[in-house]
Order: C-alpha cells, then sequence, then structure tokens
C-alpha cells in the first residue's frame, strides 16, 4: 500500500548526524543558525527563527503578539489538532469560521462575520499544503487592526501570487518540519514576522527568556547583575534536527516539483477513468505543494475503496475539529459540512510513482 504520508531522509546523512552526536555539541549552534539563513533563503525573508516544534512555534508566535488568555482568535475547524490543541491550551477562545467549501480554506465573508471586540487574531490554515485568500483576509485584519496567522502545519512551501507562503504580508506565520513534513527535520519548526523587531523578542523567548551575551559574566557564572524579566521556553532546535533538516534544502525544489507533477498525473488520471471524481479547487493565484492530492467525490466511501483496492491510501485526513466538545459547543458550518461530506486525498508525495 502507498502511504499518504511518508518522512524523506536524504542518503549519506548518517556520517554527519554521526559526527554531530558525538561532537559535543548538540545544543543549538551552527547547523541550527545554517538552518535557519537558508530557510530564509528559501522563503525571501529577513524574520524567521526555527525552533523544536511546531506547538513551541506557535506559542513563541502568540505571546511574542501579546495573545493571551481569554482574547479570541478566527479559524476554520477543517486543520490538524497540531494547530487546534495549542490554542485551547494557551486558554485563546476559539472563535470557528466557515470555509470556501471548493478551497477547503477560510471564507473570507464569514471571518468579517465573527469579528467582535475581543478578537485579536485570525489563524489562517493553508489545508493540507493549498494556500488560502490571503490577501482577502489580511485586508480584513488590517481594516480591524487584528494579526493574521498563517498555519503551515503542513508543511511550507506554498505559493501565493509569487511569493511563498511566509512572505505574503501576513502579520506571522508558523511551520511545521514534522517528519512526514518537508523539510523533515525529525521534529521542529519555525517562525516568520512580517515586522523584524517581533524576532529579536521571539528569539529571547525561544531560549528561557534570556539575552545570552548579558546572562553570564566574564568568568563564564551566571551573572547577579543579570535580571529575568521576560517569560521564555526551552525552545531551542537541536544540531542534529538542524542538520537533517539544513541537508534537504537544497533538493526541495525538486521534491515539490515531483508532488506537482504527481498532482497533474493525478488529474489526468481522474478524466481519463471517467471516475466520478474532482480535483480541489485551487485559489486564484496560488501554487500548491500537494502534500496530498485533494479531490472531491459524491461517491466517498466507493472511491475511498476504489483506490485502497489500488494500493492507494486515500482518506479524509482531518476530522473538522468543531465536532470536538474540547473546544466548547458545536458551531454549523454549512461549507465545512458539504467539504468533509465530499473531500478525499491520495497520496501525491515524491515516493508516488504514477
Amino acid at each position: 500500500m502507498i502511504p499518504l504520508f511518508k518522512p524523506y531522509m536524504p542518503e549519506g546523512i548518517s556520517d554527519g548526524v554521526n559526527e554531530i552526536l558525538y561532537s559535543g555539541q548538540l545544543a543549538f549552534g551552527k547547523w541550527g543558525k545554517l538552518f535557519e539563513q537558508k530557510l530564509t533563503e528559501f522563503i525571501g525573508t529577513e524574520s524567521l527563527l526555527i525552533v523544536n516544534s511546531y506547538s513551541s512555534a506557535l506559542n513563541i508566535a502568540l505571546d511574542t503578539l501579546n495573545i493571551s488568555a481569554g482574547d479570541e482568535i478566527i479559524m476554520s475547524p477543517m486543520c490538524c489538532l497540531q494547530s487546534t490543541q495549542p490554542l485551547s491550551a494557551k486558554g485563546l477562545k476559539i472563535m470557528w469560521a466557515d470555509i470556501d467549501p471548493e478551497t477547503g480554506t477560510l471564507d473570507p465573508e464569514s471571518v468579517k462575520q465573527k469579528i467582535s471586540k475581543n478578537t485579536k487574531a485570525i489563524f489562517h490554515n493553508m489545508h493540507l499544503g493549498y494556500a488560502g485568500y490571503i490577501d482577502e483576509i489580511n485586508e480584513i485584519a488590517r481594516q480591524h487592526g487584528i494579526f493574521t496567522i498563517d498555519d503551515c502545519v503542513d508543511g511550507m512551501g506554498q505559493e501565493y501570487k509569487g511569493n511563498k507562503v511566509g512572505n505574503c504580508g501576513s502579520d506571522a506565520t508558523v511551520i511545521s518540519f514534522h517528519a512526514v513534513r518537508l523539510p523533515n527535520a525529525m521534529e521542529a519548526g519555525a517562525i516568520v514576522f512580517k515586522d523584524p523587531e517581533y524576532v529579536e523578542k521571539a528569539k529571547i523567548k525561544r531560549d528561557l527568556g534570556l539575552e545570552r551575551p548579558l546572562f553570564r559574566d566574564a568568568k563564564g557564572e551566571i551573572s547577579e547583575k543579570y535580571d529575568v524579566t521576560i517569560q521564555g521556553y526551552g525552545a531551542t532546535a537541536n544540531e542534529v534536527s538542524s542538520y537533517i533538516g539544513l541537508k534537504q534544502m537544497e533538493i526541495l525544489p525538486e521534491l515539490f516539483a515531483k508532488q506537482r507533477e504527481n498532482a497533474r498525473k493525478w488529474s489526468e488520471y481522474l478524466k481519463n477513468e471517467n471516475l466520478p471524481c474532482t480535483p480541489i479547487k485551487n485559489v486564484a493565484d496560488s501554487n500548491p505543494i500537494y502534500w496530498v492530492f485533494g479531490m472531491f467525490t459524491e461517491k466517498k466511501e466507493e472511491m475511498m475503496d476504489y483506490f485502497r483496492d489500488k494500493g492507494f491510501w486515500a482518506s479524509t485526513v482531518h476530522l473538522n475539529n468543531n465536532r470536538y466538545s474540547l473546544f466548547g459547543e458545536y458551531t454549523d458550518l454549512p461549507g465545512v459540512n458539504e467539504f468533509y461530506s465530499k473531500f478525499l486525498a491520495l497520496p501525491s508525495g515524491w515516493w508516488v510513482k504514477l
């Protein structure tokens, strides 16, 4: 069975990993800084930092933007629990907005209806690697003086109007480098800010609230003159994860190109086989990374069985999170219901040969 997801690991990487493992330098250092630099170049921004997980990225982004318990945050429920659980744990009040049932991403008109005096941010999920209506969502946020945070929990690399997501005008972007994302750093994440000043604040929060050059005195002892005034996390990325992520950056465009080619082939297959399925609609001027190939069908269970019988693991991937009692009273969202009833994903990653 060809899986929906699969970790990518470059060949010949073990010697470098072993060298780091026995180097005595496992904490954030040379390889972390190099990985950060390559990501910065790839996305086209100067305001990026890596952390040890997606959850750390999200928490630090929220803290840096002063979004805290009791604040309202608007988002789509058609996403991964990795996106929603940290918000709940932080005490934010999630306001579910509807989605465009043709794209799976936030519906700007629904977002407008959810804004209140307590709204602090819009959390804009790029559903399964498909960019959403970024300009429209950002404009709504600007009109109301709130933040937009783009959610790349399903990996980075999507393009919108010629720019990589993370460089599209949103206030912040959080990215996952989990094992089945690209690049795969086993477990790491990144934050991109529109305003470079936020990066310096986030760097301190990433490292226990410390300004390292001032934390120790001339003898290397913790300085009695230094006062810790900022809450922080132990969230620096380790050198092994950073090295593994870094070693994938050069081949990343090739892997994304392979995924886009697989998506094209799937579209042709659906048409040629006259199957009752149609590809998901891409938002105008967007270029997905096709973490999966998304499609719609009125015969969801039948088509799921059809593709699994042919050796491809077909799946809905996510269950809409507004169904979970953890997030409060159920909110009925017609676009979400329509999307979930018809959506099916097929493997389209770099490992798939069609």
